[in-house]
């Protein structure tokens, strides 16, 4: 008969996993690297086999210890749900909310809404860290992470999350942006430019594999146009800041260009199309009553964003 694992090996892979590196979760759990490397060797030889390739810069897991690392976010995380709830019984007031979110919505939806639960709950811990999509989603199964707010861009494929709620926040429509005085800023009118007028356009956007240069490829496609992108940022207000210089055109989110320089810009719809990014919010499937509150104070942001748009 096979024996179980050990829990608490399972949590030391997990956080190894999480940080790309055994210094780095060594601090995270306050070990030395040597005590949890070791920790790491008795689970190999355990399963007799290897779950971590070593590098220079860091450690990446095999195809085996992927495996394992999806089940134990999942026992982990069930673990400390077991915990809050079983606080939660005994009347124990909550604590702690971890949020992870993308640069955009930490900007435009997350202050206002954090600020609203700690109104309502001022003994709460409340964090916030950055995380870039698609990235975040094994996090909260482990429960290091009590709400994900991430996106999802057209032509871009959904990441499975097995165990999670996934709901939409915000639907945030994708402008094409011209400098203001480009051929097409003027009379385009009501009905937006053609993609097709835009074949030999200089194009702004993320490096290849990027969500939006992803989205953007993929209605080029649909319009028979294929985009030469020529200058790649992952940061949209950069990207304005090059459409404005005159640079080239950019698909760029509704909900960042309400503190554009319009002398500078121009922004119009596609003609045909309405390409849009998805955001939501993704938590564990029994959320805690902060879960529960963030969500509902997010909601509020996003309408709020939305009319505003």
């Amino acid at each position: 008969m096979a024996r179980e694992l050990d829990v608490n090996r399972l949590r030391v892979l997990m956080e190894v996993a999480h940080a790309a590196s055994i210094a780095e979760a060594a601090r995270n759990l306050s070990f030395t690297p040597s005590a949890l490397s070791q920790q790491l060797s008795k689970l190999e030889t355990e399963l007799g086999t290897r779950l971590l390739e070593r590098h220079p810069t860091g450690v990446t897991l095999t195809p085996v210890g992927a495996v394992l690392v999806d089940h134990a976010e999942r026992v982990i995380g069930e673990l400390r749900q077991a915990r809050a709830a079983v606080d939660a019984a005994m009347g124990a007031q909550p604590q702690r909310l971890a949020l992870g979110s993308f640069a955009t919505a930490a900007q435009v939806l997350v202050p206002t809404a954090l600020a609203a639960l700690q109104r309502r709950y001022p003994r709460a811990e409340l964090s916030l860290i950055d995380i870039e999509p698609p990235e975040g989603y094994g996090l909260v199964t482990s429960n290091d992470l009590d709400v994900l707010i991430t996106h999802r861009y057209p032509g871009v494929a959904p990441t499975p999350h097995p165990g999670l709620d996934r709901r939409t926040l915000l639907d945030d429509p994708l402008r094409l942006v011209l400098p203001a005085d480009h051929r097409l800023a003027q009379g385009a009118g009501h009905r937006g430019i053609s993609l097709s007028r835009l074949k030999n356009e200089t194009w702004i956007s993320g490096a290849p594999g990027i969500p939006n240069r992803t989205c953007l490829e993929t209605i080029g496609r649909q319009a028979g146009v294929e985009p030469h992108v020529a200058y790649a940022s992952a940061d949209y207000h950069v990207i304005l800041e090059l459409v404005g210089a005159g640079l080239g055109v950019a698909l760029v989110p509704e909900s960042l260009l309400a503190g554009a320089d319009r002398s500078r810009v121009s922004v119009h719809g596609l003609r045909g199309l309405a390409p849009a990014r998805e955001i939501s919010i993704v938590h564990r499937r029994r959320p805690t009553t902060l879960v529960r509150e963030l969500t509902s104070f997010l909601h509020t942001a996003a309408d709020a964003l939305s009319r505003h748009g």
